[in-house]
């Protein structure tokens, strides 16, 4: 014969479960989020604001803008030229 186990009610840690009211959402979810959400603002973003928001380097910025945000998500990335010289990068609609 078998023993029967007893169940015992599980006990949550104290403050598991529950939201406090004044709990601060939290940041973009992750960095192609933040990306994202960069490239969607009107006055775009530089290769450079990017690179130290997200704290990655130029290449790695242009690497994630053509292959997770333009092949993988089907967006269309604009880029301009400033009068400056910079390229500013931005989300077309």
């Amino acid at each position: 014969m078998t023993k029967k186990k007893s169940v015992s009610p599980k006990v949550q840690p104290a403050g598991a479960g529950t939201k406090r009211p004044e709990q601060q959402p939290r940041k973009a979810k992750s960095k192609l989020a933040q990306l994202e959400a960069m490239l969607r603002r009107p006055d775009g973003a530089t290769v450079d604001q990017i690179g130290k928001a997200l704290h990655w380097q130029k290449h790695s910025v242009r690497g994630a803008m053509s292959g997770a945000l333009k092949k993988k998500q089907g967006l269309t990335i604009a880029s301009e030229k400033t009068q400056d010289g910079r390229r500013i990068y931005r989300i077309a609609a």
